[in-house]
């Protein structure tokens, strides 16, 4: 199951924009060959100074680049410029040269899917990204599943990773996960990451549980239930959400929710606002700039279950999230507060925006980027899935014959995996079993990582 990955596997570029940049920062520390087409030349001058990556100043659209590029020996082309038409057709360049794995950034929902007027065959692309429909998409599910509380299912649905708030009440506050372990030895689960200000911690038996950390869980589905009532997540179903922002991601949301849930949405742009209430008939669309108090209230933010800060704007999408949990903390039904949601586009907010005000914090570049991630390691990892307002990744993979990780116990392996690497658990005559120092992996077990997000490499080496 496990092939390694080629030497001579090199990577195409196009754009150096918010997914260009980031992708290029993650490959590159993973010890891919990059080179990249970028026609800004701030953008480029910017980029080099901290990029290890051949970087070419021009248009993706002149066959000149492509050739000083060395398109034709190129393994992926993955083309990520601010304009649909030109990734496009990128692609079909790139089929030109040879290259076999073609990826494309587009925005607009009309392409790549199975009854487009055009299909993927016919654009020579191989996969299609969507960020904007992957973010809706995904808040979409945390709605209708957690209202705000993240859950994502891991290993076919056996183990599950669940990302949620300590506050006052919670029993963990105040104490190290070696006490928590004797005080729920009863529950097989594992505390895998710490959110907390702007890092993300990767725990020890000896870390401590502080007021406002958000941490995350993993468990066996069966104990899951019981972890969501000693920790207070609600599972019931949102009825009411607020959605501040009309743009590509904030009438989605609102488009998918449909006449499911009751939806308000918040947009500060009278243009924009009546074309919305046009184009969404079961969605109350208001006109009102979503970070006013007064227009939060008059809005009724009181009866709202799930807000949504989803302008183009980190700092007013954290400070909206800020301000309705004040109101909300301010209200007397304290036990009706509203799970927030918000959409950062700057990584480096992510955690802030999750510990300060945003129960869960989106990044579009990180959605994309792990969708891109995860189809070009498909022969090396089952999967990888990154938990909102985390820097980590969740990683199912399988341990290779002579790996790292197979020649010692786990307690054994602390300098390999210390401060930035955990295992959580391992599949072992036929049920998953949480791994604790005593743990020793075996050749062809399966295995789920957390891992900081700059690790993926690190996390390779010791399983292959």
């Amino acid at each position: 199951m496990f092939r390694k990955k080629k030497k001579e596997e090199n990577i195409l570029i196009l754009g150096l924009g918010g997914i260009g940049l980031y992708l290029a920062k993650r490959l590159v520390h993973e010890g891919y060959a990059l080179t990249v087409i970028e026609p800004d030349a701030n953008l480029v001058c910017k980029a080099d100074e901290n990029l290890d990556a051949r970087l070419i100043i021009g248009s993706a659209m002149s066959i000149k680049n492509w050739k000083e590029a060395n398109a034709d020996a190129m393994d992926f082309m993955i083309a990520v410029t601010d304009n649909d038409a030109v990734n496009m057709l990128s692609a079909s360049i790139a089929d030109r040269f040879g290259i076999e794995q073609k990826i494309a950034r587009v925005r607009s929902r009309e392409y790549g899917h199975k009854d487009s007027f055009l299909s993927a065959e016919d654009l020579k692309i191989d996969m299609f990204i969507h960020p904007e429909e992957l973010v809706a998409q995904e808040i979409f599910r945390l709605i209708k599943r957690t209202a705000g509380d993240e859950i994502i299912d891991i290993a076919l649905g056996k183990m599950q990773a669940m990302g949620t708030r300590i506050d006052e009440d919670s029993p963990f506050v105040g104490k190290n996960l070696i006490d928590i372990a004797r005080s729920f030895s009863d529950i097989s689960f594992r505390v895998v990451a710490i959110a907390r200000g702007i890092e993300t911690i990767i725990p020890t038996g000896k870390s401590e549980i502080l007021l406002n950390d958000q941490i995350l869980i993993m468990a066996g589905t069966e104990e899951l239930p019981r972890l969501m009532e000693i920790t207070g997540v609600d599972r019931k179903r949102r009825l009411r959400v607020m959605i501040v922002g009309g743009g590509l991601v904030g009438s989605r949301v609102a488009e998918l929710l449909g006449g499911t849930v009751r939806v308000k949405l918040l947009e500060k742009n009278e243009k924009r606002a009546e074309e919305l209430a046009s184009l969404l008939p079961e969605t109350e669309v208001l006109l009102g700039d979503g970070s006013d108090k007064d227009v939060l209230q008059a809005a009724g933010i009181k009866d709202t279950d799930t807000f949504i800060a989803a302008t183009g704007e980190n700092e007013a999408n954290i400070m909206s999230c800020m301000l309705v949990k004040h109101l909300a903390a301010s209200h007397e039904n304290k036990k009706n507060q509203t799970k927030t949601i918000s959409l950062v586009n700057k990584e480096e907010y992510v955690v802030l925006a999750s510990t300060s005000g945003s129960d869960i914090a989106i990044n579009k570049k990180i959605i994309a980027g792990n969708e891109i991630f995860t189809f070009i390691r498909r022969s090396e990892m089952l999967s990888v899935s990154h938990m909102h307002g985390f820097d980590v990744e969740v990683v199912d993979l399988i341990a290779a014959p002579k790996s790292i990780i197979t020649r010692k116990i786990l307690a054994k392996l602390d300098a390999e995996l210390a401060n930035h690497i955990i295992v959580g658990s391992v599949f072992r005559d036929g049920v998953w079993e949480t791994a604790v120092g005593e743990t020793q992996i075996n050749t062809g077990d399966r295995v789920i990582v957390i891992c900081d997000s700059l690790y993926l490499k690190d996390v390779r080496e010791l399983f292959l």
